[in-house]
Formats: structure tokens, sequence, C-alpha cells
């Protein structure tokens, strides 16, 4: 076998330590990959995939990108969830002696990348760690090394609370010690790195405070390590770890989260729909952020509440200043990751400009507020800086529109440094000289085109195409490039004024870098009173949002109850009133006082049920999160939970049916809620057999009325369950209304008490346009079943006011035992109808397709099925008889 070149042994030694990242090896202008490296990025990036190849080397796989486009490679690959190891040249190959040493000096990953498309403005980009305890609980600790934000938690032995950390946070990548176990944490697409290093570091130490415990500044450990064996550089923009207890926001399951569609849309999983879509009125990237997760994180603290409230009101009661407010915010850029990258060390010129801009702001926006009279605003800014010094440093440093580059001069204002003027002024001397020359020589020589020139390669030259050199004077030009149609030419005067120019240029742009640098480090000393100022700013605008959204769309301050009073008056649902026209959502009240927890609510498919009920949970949440509500009037208690499992799909990457997904998270619910919970429960056993499901739902009503005893919203079509209003005495009857008119169906989607006397399933069939020969035959299999059955069935009797008669499935062994008599007496009768169909349609000789319909139709639960199940059911005879 050949013998390997200097250069890949060094690239191999280097690889082998970062097996896991992609290692972009620097080579000249280009990042270059080898073997695996190459083909994998150039399948992921879509670039050429080359073969190098030398009488040493032979077949190696190789690609590369630009050094200066590599950000873009890099994005695409962390998004990905890749990671990338960064190799520089570590010195001068003109002092190198053999290959040029080189070595990582970053490591870039989903849960550490700091710029790029892979960081979202109005997103964080958190990586967390965790670590385990042999008392089964965990420590959790997370940071956002864009902004310096860290966060802590002691979680206890429930992964579902694991999840729920992750998933609130949106966690990019997970860091644990080697022996933890990540199967069960698998509720994303986050990265999984591992860091065994537990011993903190004296530059973190400072960070810990004393709510800190050792199992916090264990996980903390793990992290700042990670941290320092991937970043190599020094990270003083970290704030102190703030320590949380989980317990002090209500909490919000991944089910409620999504059922209510509070960040993104069940359907699309786009922001627009959302809740967070219509109440995000912000104007920077850092209140953009916060009000994601005060959504996500509403308060149990009334005082806090109320606080946030307050200046909602009062910026209400001051459009002119709120208006001047917003203007005012436009011009501040990211205060938070401007501070990051710039204790980072990458920031440049450009930002440290958009930096000023933002701090020119703050003096008018601070007088602002001051105009509020409002006392939280008092509290926030008395701690704020106006940041005069740093403000004036930049203004008498830096030029109005810098480049992107910091190496190649254009950055400092004339004036801030005296012997970088003398360089300017040389400079720009000699290009006066370089100007008026050309003329000159056109003059001397009487060579109309001759021009004077620049190129990096040969410097300054004098050109003269080749019909015109006879003309030259003797003597006194030195040829110096011949070209096809020209030559190149220098003069004693020339060479002199090109090596004072370019002497002054490489000397000005080197003294530029240097006190851009210097600048670099004046800022980094006002990085925390930074970041301070950025968390105020960001309240600011999110409470202008708050305050914006509720003048636009008529919302009212709710106030709090100590009784656990829940009481709404024409409450809208948010963002289902914003989609449709004006004037056509109706607003319903609800009303459950401090004896009553639990409203049982019927009505038609379509009705709007499930609107109602979610429309109860988000009011609550934009109360707790400081906004005011969509309702004419609203007093609510302080929720410290939020359960809901609205709407049914089948789990098929873990083998669960719909009905189990409905037991899971209804089980969910009734082990974690408290009495200080909300809890929202559609058509429970709808999954199952009639009788099956009844049963669940009767038990579980009853079990959250005795033993739970939390404020809660329980749908169904079982009707046979409204008589449970006459033995629990905190659970109280609603209905949605819907009337049949002209053989039509109009739902009213107004909730009145007392219960529903009909499910209108056929009409709802109907609005869906199923063939008419399908809905005339389900009509008459229903008046066939409900004959059958020796009565009329409850769906489709008259409203009474009569109570039901079914007794309550689990009062008494005698209760189930009837219940079990009477299911088989009904399922005999439907099966005896079925055989008579049968025969009948045999006798009429029809085809084989209906007979299959019929005997499917015998065993369904028409008076019981969902929407969804209905046109499923429907759908599949339609395809039958077509065939």
């Amino acid at each position: 076998m050949s013998e390997e070149t200097p250069m890949m042994k060094q690239y191999k030694q280097i690889k082998a330590e970062y097996e896991d990242t992609f290692l972009f090896y620097r080579l000249g202008d280009f990042y270059e990959l080898f073997f695996d490296d190459a083909v994998k990025a150039a399948q992921e990036l879509e670039i050429t995939l080359t073969r190098r190849g030398s009488k040493n080397e032979q077949d190696i796989p190789m690609c590369g990108v630009p050094y200066h486009s590599a950000e873009h490679y890099i994005s695409t690959l962390i998004e990905r969830g890749f990671k990338i190891a960064i190799c520089e040249q570590v010195e001068d190959p003109k002092t190198a002696k053999g290959v040029v040493k080189r070595e990582v000096v970053q490591i870039i990953t989903p849960g550490t990348v700091m710029e790029g498309k892979a960081i979202q403005e109005k997103e964080n980009n958190f990586i967390a760690a965790m670590y385990p305890f042999s008392d089964q609980s965990a420590a959790f600790v997370k940071a956002d090394l864009t902004t310096g934000e860290t966060a802590g938690a002691i979680l206890n032995e429930d992964v579902n609370e694991w999840k729920r950390e992750i998933l609130r946070s949106d966690i990019k990548e997970m860091v644990v010690p080697s022996f933890f176990e990540i199967d069960e944490l698998t509720v994303s697409s986050m990265v999984f790195s591992e860091e065994d290093d537990t011993d903190l570091q004296p530059e973190f130490k400072d960070l810990c405070s004393q709510d800190s415990n050792d199992k916090l500044k264990t996980a903390f450990a793990i992290l700042t390590n990670y941290f320092k064996r991937t970043q190599k550089r020094a990270l003083s923009h970290l704030q102190p770890l703030l320590v949380y207890k989980p317990h002090e926001r209500m909490q919000l399951d991944l089910h409620s989260r999504r059922n209510l569609e509070l960040t993104e849309t069940m359907m699309e999983n786009k922001k627009k729909g959302s809740l967070l879509w219509l109440v995000d009125q912000t104007v920077t990237a850092m209140g953009g952020r916060l009000v994601k997760k005060w959504i996500e994180e509403p308060l149990l603290n009334t005082k806090e509440i109320n606080n946030r409230h307050s200046l909602v009101q009062s910026l209400l009661d001051h459009y002119f200043e709120r208006e001047e407010l917003r203007d005012r915010l436009r011009h501040v850029y990211d205060l938070e990751r401007l501070a990051g990258k710039t204790a980072y060390g990458n920031v440049n010129a450009r930002e440290l400009v958009q930096l000023r801009r933002s701090l020119q702001e703050l003096p008018d926006l601070f007088n602002l507020l001051a105009q509020l009279n409002n006392s939280y605003v008092k509290e926030l800014t008395e701690r704020s800086n106006d940041f005069t010094d740093l403000r004036q440093l930049l203004e008498e440093s830096l030029t109005n529109d810098p480049p992107i580059s910091i190496t190649e001069g254009g950055l400092i204002k004339e004036g801030y440094n005296e012997k970088l003027d003398e360089y300017k002024e040389a400079s720009r001397n000699g290009k006066e000289w370089i100007s008026r020359l050309e003329q000159q020589e056109r003059e001397e020589t009487g060579i109309k085109s001759l021009k004077v020139g620049f190129n990096r390669v040969f410097g300054y030259y004098i050109e003269v195409t080749k019909a015109n050199i006879p003309y030259l004077p003797e003597g006194r030009y030195e040829r110096k490039q011949t070209l096809t149609n020209a030559e190149r030419y220098v003069t004693p005067e020339l060479k002199e004024k090109e090596s004072l120019i370019l002497g002054a240029e490489e000397h000005s742009t080197n003294l530029e870098y240097q006190l851009f640098l210097e600048i670099r480090e004046k800022v980094k000393s006002y990085l925390h009173p930074l970041q301070h100022t950025a968390r105020i700013v960001s309240e600011i605008d999110v409470l202008q949002g708050f305050s914006l959204v509720s003048e636009r769309h008529q919302y009212v301050c709710p106030k709090f109850s100590q009784d656990r009073t829940l009481s709404i008056q024409d409450g809208r649902h948010p963002v289902v009133e914003q989609v449709l026209d004006q004037g056509d959502y109706v607003a319903n009240d609800i009303g459950l006082g401090a004896a009553e927890e639990m409203l049982l609510i019927t009505g038609p498919n379509m009705a709007g049920k499930s609107t109602y009920m979610r429309q109860i949970a988000l009011i609550s949440i934009m109360a707790q999160a400081g906004c005011f509500v969509p309702a004419l009037h609203a007093q609510l208690p302080i929720f410290d939970q939020v359960f809901t499992r609205i709407g049914a799909a089948d789990d098929l990457s873990s083998g669960q049916s719909t009905f189990m997904v409905e037991m899971l998270e209804t089980r969910q619910a009734l082990s974690m809620a408290t009495p200080n919970s909300l809890i929202l429960l559609d058509e429970i056993g709808r999954g199952t057999s009639t009788y099956d499901g009844m049963a669940l739902a009767q038990s579980i009503v009853e079990y959250i009325h005795n033993e739970i005893g939390a404020k809660t919203l329980f749908s169904t079509h079982y009707h046979e369950l409204t008589s449970l209003a006459e033995t629990l005495d905190k659970l109280k009857n609603v209905h949605v209304r819907a009337v049949e008119e002209d053989g039509e169906i109009v739902f009213l989607h107004k909730v009145e008490q007392g219960k529903a006397d009909r499910s209108y399933g056929i009409y709802v069939a109907k609005l869906a346009d199923l063939p008419d020969e399908v809905l005339e035959r389900a009509e008459t299999l229903l008046h066939h079943f409900e004959a059958a059955s020796g009565t009329e069935s409850s769906t489709r009797r008259e409203t009474t006011h009569e109570p039901e008669t079914t007794p309550s499935l689990y009062e008494d062994d005698t209760s189930v035992s009837s219940s079990t008599k009477n299911e088989g007496a009904e399922q005999l009768a439907l099966f005896q109808t079925g055989q008579e169909l049968e025969h009948q349609e045999k006798e009429k000789k029809e085809d084989k397709a209906v007979e299959s319909v019929l005997k499917d139709l015998k065993q369904a639960d028409i008076l019981h099925m969902s929407p969804i199940e209905a046109l499923e059911t429907l759908y599949k005879y339609q395809q039958t008889l077509r065939s």
C-alpha cells in the first residue's frame, strides 16, 4: 500500500477525534471534506463529489465549499441535525515548516449554532442537559447560546414531565451522560450528545446562585463543559442560572398545546391560525420570543398577572403614546443576540451600528413610558441604563455604513484615531496624484487612449495599445506586462507613489482591524446591562402588542375569583372569530359557580361544541398570560393545569389505536389534575362499542365529579348521560342548539341550558353531499332499528323536560345487570331485523353489493357515530354500491 501524504495523515488524525461530525478542513479558500464525509455531504448539499488521486493517494472521495460562503452550507447541515467541526490553519503558511498546522477551532451543533438560517428571529435556540439521580429525580438545565439565557429545574420521575419541559422549550439538542437511557426522551427530532465531566469550572460557578442545589450544579456543569469542549472560547454572555419550578406556571401537556393550537396549527404545523399568530403584535425579535414563552407558560401568581393587565390598560388609555412607542421599538434591534455575538467574538461592524441605533432610541423610549404614570412600568425601568458612554463610543468610532468584513477597512470614522487619519490622508493624496497622472501622461505623449490602472498582482500601471507604442518617450517607461493588444508600463514616479499608497492602505486596514477589536472588547463590558435592558424592552413590546390586539378586537380585562367561580359573558374563540366573516361568530356564556364543577354538553355534530370548549381554555390561557380576553365580561379562577381530549387519531408509530390514544390522554388528566385544573373531554368512549363507551364515559364523569373536583367541560353524544344531573349535584346540562327547517338542519351555535333532543347525524351526512340513495337508505334503516328496539330512539324524541329513565350504570349491581339484559335484548332485536331486511332484499333479488352494505349496516352503531366515523362508513358503503 502506498504511503499517505503528510496532509492526509494530518486530516485523519484530526478526523479520528471528531468521528460524529462533518470535518470542514481548511485548504486555501475552501473547506474540503474527504472519504465518507464527502459522500454524505455531497448528497445532503447537492454539490459535486470528486476524487483525489496521486501516486500516493488513490481514489479518495472529496468535495468542497468556498470559505466565504460556507455559512449557507453549514446552516443546511445543522437544520438536518448534523454536527460540523471547523478545522482552520493556525499558523502562517509562509513560516510553516512542512504541512501547515491545523486545529478544530469550533464545533457547530444544532444547539450551539450562533447564526445563519437555522436561527429563527422570533424563536429561541435551546440546548439542554439532563442528569438523572438514584432517587428517580433528574436535573434539567437549558441555555440559549444566542442570547445567553439559562434556566434549570429539578424534575420528578414522571417521564411525561420530562417530555413536557423538552417540548415546551423546543429543545434542539440534549446533552446527557453516557449512561443515560435516551429512548424514553425521544420526543422530537432533537440531537443527543454526551458529556461525562460533572466538575463545574471556576468561570461558571458565579452563575449558580444559592437556589442552585448540587443536582442543578451537576447538570449545569455537564452543559457548560460541553460548551467549552465544542466552542473553544469564552462565554462571558451566559446569564446567571434562573432556577424555576415547573409548577410555578400553568402546565400544558403536549396534547393540550396541540389541541388548543397555541403556537401552531394541528393540520399544517404553521403559526398562522394559532393563538400566537393572533396575539403576537410585537415589533422586535426579543418581544417575539417572549410572547411565545408567555403563551406557553401562563402565570399562576395573581399579582404578576394583574401587573401585566395594568400596563395593558395604561397603553389602551394612552393611544398616541402607544403608537409612538411602537415606532420607537421598530428601530430597536435584537439586543440579546447582539450582546451574545459580541461576547462570542463574531459580531461585525454593521451589527455594532445596529446596537448604536438601538441605544439611540432608548432615552425617548423610556421618556414615553414615564408618561404612562404606571407603577409597574416604574418598577420595570427603575434599574434601566441609557448607555450614554457606550452610545458615544459607537457614535464617534464607527462609520454609518461599514462593510460586513472587519478585515478590509472602511470601519472607523475619521477623527477617532490620529494615526489612522494620517494613513488615510496619505492614501487619499496618493490616489489623487494617480488620477492626475493619467491626464498628464496623455498630454505629454499625445496618446488619448492611454490609461492608468491597478490590479492586486502587478499594482499600478500605465496601459498603452500596441499601435501607440512608437509615440512613447524613450528611457522613461519600463515594460511590466504584455497583453494581446497592449503593453503595461511603470515609471519611477509611479513606483514611488505606489509604495506610498499601498503601504498606507495596508497600515490603515491593519490599524482599523485592531481598533475594531478594541471597540468590541469595550462593548463586552456592557453585556449584562444590555441583557437586562433587553428584558425590559421585550416585556414592554409584548404588553403593547397585547394592548393593540385587545383594542382591535374589543377584548376586556378579566377578573380573578377567589372562590373558583368561572363566569364568562359573551365569550368568543379568539382565532375562529377572526377567520369568519364579520358578525358571523356567535358568542356564548358559561357559568360555573363555586359549587358547580361540570358542564355536560350535548348537541349535534358541527354545532360548535368543540369550539365552545376550546374558547374557555384559550380565554383562561390569555388571561393568565397577561392579555385581555374576547368576552363582554370574564371572571375566572386561576387554573394550574389544562387538560384536553379533543379529536381522535391513531398513533401509527407506536401501534396505538384511536381508542387507546383516547384512553391514554384521558388517564393523563385523571391522574394529574387537581381541583384547580381545567379539563376538556370531547366525546369520550366513542372509539369502542356503544355500551362500553357509555359505561366508560359515565364512570369518568363520576370520578372527576367525586374524586377530583376540577372545572370540567364534557361533551357527549350519549344522551343517556344527561340523567346524571339528577344524581351529581355539581353537574349541569347544556346543549348547543340546532333547529330543523324544511327538512334541513340549521346550526345556531348557541349554548343553552338543558339537554339536546336530537343528534341529527343523517342531516350532517347530508351536508357532506353523500348520494341521495345512501341517505334515503340510512333513514329507512334508522326507522327499522328504532321499531325493532320497541321504542323511538332517544335521539329522535322531541324536546322534553321529563327526566331520562336510564339508571346510573354504576349505581349498584342491579343496575349493571339490568343494563346487560337491555343490551342483549336490543342487540337480539337488531339482529332479527337485519335478517328480515336481508331476506327482503334477497326476495327482491338485489345485487350482492347491497347485501354487503346491509350486513354492515346491521352491525353499525349509527346513532352514536362521530361525524368522521359516519362519513368514513357511508363512503365505504358508497364505494361498495358503485362497484
